[in-house]
């Protein structure tokens, strides 16, 4: 079986997809990653075969920043990839209209990693859910008019589908996240399924590893662990996180991620870091403070770490609302909206001091470490695959050989 994965480069969409490539590439699959030139190299540390997008025409393809605007290259992009090493079935991201369309033109099955938690509306129930905050309906109408204008771009005919959601799942949309992050009592949509955080990053540096400890040590502050996402124009957070950190009773490590240029005040007790990886520093910290991505997320929850959420756009207020629903998380008060939360070091001394917040997510980490996620995943492609696969599937559960 020929696998090519061709999902979003960037770090939270690309690390969960080389997961489930390990675990395709150790059931006997031949895995090709259709990725940026900086993805590269972790690809290469997870011993996947690249190909480079903008030798296919895809630059910008594969950027989730770019992902409204650039289905055309990405669909031209993973057409000439899937020719070329002659794939059987494909794996992408939420969001990769390209890819999608590649595949209906190829007619080849397609498998769409998720987030976290599902973003459109559910099949029943959810009624109680504020749309004001998560923008389920919203959410779909706005991508399926992305999806129709990149069908369009590359001359594909109407499609006419018996539910909204169809075109863009493909062969299954797999969610990596897990019941408790849903609304209570509501039910997926046909197609869509809960497979678990498929968790790998690339190695750490023993040596960052033992200056951060050094430094924390030093302060002798507990370790808040900070994951800045898009603020999509939202006011910086910045002067809040020096706010807080500053003769406060916790310190941080930072990782500013895609949140533009940091802006750490020199009193601070707080260390800025840009590093392909987050577990080792979450094992440090008490707490985990982020915009309520999916990545920070599902790291935190899978560590049994509580949570502070400070969501900005996109999908944040949405899993930033399923955490605190969840009672995982507390919100961080921004002042408007009229959100609860708590204020500054009080979220913080909230989320680290209640027993039964860190109860809750300690279970939920039990619940997602407690499943083969990318196993599941993997079996889940090769069964999509159906015919075209030859390699025998290992029951879902039963790693297939991979050195994960």
């Amino acid at each position: 079986m020929r696998v090519l994965l061709c999902t979003l480069s960037d770090p939270g969409y690309l690390y969960p997809a080389i997961a489930v490539g390990r675990e395709l590439r150790g059931r006997g699959g031949e895995v090709s990653v259709l990725c940026r030139p900086g993805s590269v190299p972790a690809v290469h540390e997870a011993g996947l075969a690249t190909l480079p997008a903008e030798d296919y025409g895809g630059k910008h393809a594969f950027s989730v920043g770019w992902w409204s605007a650039n289905g055309h290259s990405q669909y031209a992009a993973v057409l000439r990839a899937a020719r070329e090493v002659r794939a059987d079935v494909l794996l992408t991201s939420v969001l990769c209209h390209g890819a999608l369309l590649a595949a209906e033109r190829l007619d080849l099955p397609i498998v769409v990693l998720g987030l976290a938690a599902h973003l459109w509306p559910y099949r029943s129930g959810g009624d109680g859910e504020p749309e004001s905050v998560v923008g389920r309906h919203w959410r779909l109408r706005e991508t399926l008019r992305f999806y129709q204008q990149a069908r369009d771009q590359v001359g594909l005919g109407l499609r006419r589908d018996r539910l909204p959601h169809l075109p863009l799942i493909g062969s299954g949309l797999l969610l990596r996240g897990a019941p408790p992050l849903e609304y209570p009592g509501a039910t997926l949509p046909e197609g869509v399924h809960h497979v678990g955080p498929c968790p790998w990053e690339p190695r750490a540096d023993p040596g960052v590893i033992e200056r951060l400890a050094a430094r924390t040590a030093r302060v002798g502050k507990p370790v808040v662990y900070v994951h800045l996402g898009r603020s999509f124009g939202a006011e910086s957070m910045w002067p809040r996180l020096n706010a807080i950190f500053t003769g406060g009773p916790f310190q941080a490590i930072v990782e500013r991620a895609r949140s533009g240029p940091p802006l750490p005040d020199d009193g601070a007790d707080l260390v800025v870091v840009r590093q392909p990886w987050m577990g080792p520093l979450i094992d440090m910290s008490e707490v985990v403070l982020s915009s309520g991505t999916s990545a920070p997320v599902l790291a935190a929850a899978s560590r049994g770490k509580p949570m502070v959420v400070a969501p900005a756009g996109s999908e944040q207020p949405l899993l930033a609302e399923a955490c605190r629903r969840a009672g995982i998380a507390v919100r961080l008060h921004t002042g408007t909206g009229g959100a609860a939360g708590a204020d500054g070091a009080d979220a913080l001394t909230w989320a680290c001091g209640d027993e039964a917040m860190r109860w809750r997510v300690q279970s939920l980490a039990a619940q997602l470490n407690g499943t083969a996620s990318a196993a599941a995943a993997a079996a889940f492609v090769m069964s999509a695959a159906g015919d075209r696969c030859p390699v025998p599937a290992v029951p879902v559960g039963v790693h297939g050989g991979s050195d994960e």
